[in-house]
């Protein structure tokens, strides 16, 4: 396979991956909102935050309200991290490719991004918004759904597979930072009766919370609900499931040694963490997050360099054996 279709692949599966987790947050944080107190610290500049996109928010619009934070998140193609942006560059992606995946694929990215954008254009109000972020939630399952049914096991399942996994385990992460800023405040009277709700509406950003109740069988309480999701091994959107399948599709590639060894290595960090120290120390927490962060980083940047190479990464020769070896 060449580097490029590799690429082209893991970075499609990346923003269908990006596409479904930011519609169920939306979705998950707009009901959760509704449920809060008047005057409480969690509000829509958090999901802008979790994203990663405050910067750019701050630069195109006044404040982050309601209106605002739902049309940048879901339909400004101004902003690379919005759901319309996601779906156009995971099209843009598999058009170039889309000879290694079966038809049907390319047929379903291409009939989502074409309705969710007739979608967004029509207004994302609040009754119109649920719909939209409904339509983008299945349309990406249909999507993983018609490539883990259809797509035969080689390189081009085992890239599309790396880059899911990779982005949902950064996804997850970054809902707990953002959350945990106002979920493990001890000191508030005002939020604790309401701590259960917020827990509760972490877990089912990540389509967690009925596999917590089986897996875990007792009350949603914060040391818990950071151990499932950081460290359970069963459940697919947990960071240790993620890196267990993202290790498992390195194996199967040749040259793996480098981003072999970086997976493991924050798998490890994910295993030995104690999370019951976290959970009483924010900061502690937060700088855990911090380190899982920029070990994806690092195991982005080894699979890059090892299968989509460029001259700046190789030589001539090396870059010509590898784009044949991808």
């Amino acid at each position: 396979m060449l580097s490029r279709v590799a690429e082209n692949l893991y970075w499609m599966a990346r923003y269908i991956e990006r596409a479904e987790d930011t519609a169920r947050l939306i979705n998950v944080s707009s009901h959760l909102m509704l449920d809060m107190p008047y005057r409480q610290p969690l509000g829509w500049a958090a999901m802008v935050d979790i994203t990663g996109g405050a910067e750019v928010f701050e630069t195109l619009y006044d404040e982050p309200n309601d209106r605002n934070v739902v049309q940048f998140l879901c339909a400004d193609r101004r902003y690379s991290g919005s759901i319309l942006s996601a779906l156009a560059q995971a099209r843009e992606n598999l058009r170039t490719t889309r000879d290694v995946v079966p038809r049907e694929v390319w047929e379903e990215i291409n009939q989502l991004y074409m309705t969710a954008s007739a979608h967004a254009d029509a207004g994302l109000g609040p009754g119109r918004r649920e719909r939209f972020l409904k339509l983008v939630i299945r349309g990406c399952q249909t999507l993983i759904g018609l490539i883990e049914g259809t797509l035969s096991y080689g390189g081009s399942r085992t890239f599309m597979m790396l880059g899911r996994q990779l982005e949902r385990a950064d996804m997850i992460t970054r809902i707990i930072d953002v959350r945990s800023a106002n979920l493990l405040q001890r000191d508030s009277d005002e939020i604790r009766p309401f701590e259960h709700l917020q827990w509760m509406s972490v877990l089912k950003s990540l389509t967690a919370y009925q596999m917590y109740r089986q897996h875990v069988r007792c009350r949603v309480r914060a040391t818990d609900v950071l151990r499932f999701l950081v460290q359970d091994s069963l459940f697919p959107r947990s960071v240790s499931r993620s890196l267990k399948d993202s290790i498992r599709a390195l194996r199967s590639l040749p040259r793996h040694e480098r981003a072999l060894a970086t997976a493991t290595l924050v798998l490890a960090d994910v295993a030995e963490a104690d999370v019951r120290a976290l959970v009483r120390s924010p900061e502690a927490l937060h700088d855990f997050i911090d380190v899982l962060q920029q070990g994806f980083a690092e195991l982005h940047t080894a699979i890059a360099r090892t299968y989509f190479p460029t001259l700046d990464d190789l030589g001539d020769g090396e870059l010509l054996a590898a784009s044949d070896q991808a």
